[in-house]
């Protein structure tokens, strides 16, 4: 999603700028030559390498494919890519870029996570209580949203927190497990336990929402 999410170019508040500026509503489709499998009641229904990738601003990403290939599930025309169709996420049980299985939408070629060591400082407090003041931290650099900071969990007193049922997924980190403090379970952290390989270096850290919690974070100027 990140042409058309967040502060990409097609997004809402896109980080930079065209010169000279583009129309409105301009679709970018472009061929996304990998394997892309949808499996629907233990059938393969689709595999192909013949994909291409929508990017449209106000829409998830997506995947249009020839409409000849497209046997026996619900389609719609792509009216910017003669000849090809998209079929909706749910109508298929999962679905596999290679071989990795994928959750929500189609990982963005575009998209990247830089994972840094540096010095920058982060100051976390709730309440009373100062939870994390260290400047051995990792920024997260991830296209389209603002930078972050995460700290590992030693510089953390995870004694007054704990963890909770909550999850989510990101196809760039995989599944985080959320954290909260011990007299409430309002979450206030999230870290990821065992993180896509791109994002290694992260593994266990924790991150902290600065809606919830006192957040001090030297960060680059958006």
């Amino acid at each position: 999603m990140s042409l058309v999410a967040g502060r990409g170019p097609l997004g809402k508040e896109p980080a930079g700028r065209f010169t000279p500026p583009i129309p409105a509503g301009v679709v970018y489709i472009e061929p996304h030559p990998r394997r892309i499998k949808a499996v629907k009641g233990g059938r393969t229904v689709i595999d192909t390498e013949r994909a291409h990738m929508v990017h449209r601003a106000g829409r998830p990403l997506s995947y249009v494919f020839p409409a000849e290939i497209v046997t026996d599930l619900p389609a719609e025309p792509e009216p910017q890519a003669p000849g090809y169709v998209h079929v909706p996420w749910d109508t298929v049980d999962d679905w596999f870029e290679e071989g990795r299985k994928l959750v929500h939408y189609p990982p963005n070629p575009y998209h990247r996570v830089d994972c840094r060591p540096t010095t920058r400082r982060l100051r976390v407090t709730l309440e009373d209580s100062t939870l994390v003041d260290t400047d051995d931290t990792m920024i997260v650099f991830e296209t389209s949203v603002p930078p972050r900071l995460y700290v590992a969990p030693q510089h953390v007193r995870t004694e007054l927190l704990h963890r909770t049922e909550t999850s989510s997924y990101c196809n760039y980190k995989g599944y985080a497990t959320y954290w909260a403090p011990k007299s409430q379970n309002t979450d206030i952290a999230w870290s990821y336990e065992d993180p896509l390989p791109e994002t290694r270096p992260i593994k266990g850290f924790l991150s902290f929402d600065a809606a919830k919690v006192q957040v001090e974070a030297e960060l680059p100027e958006a």
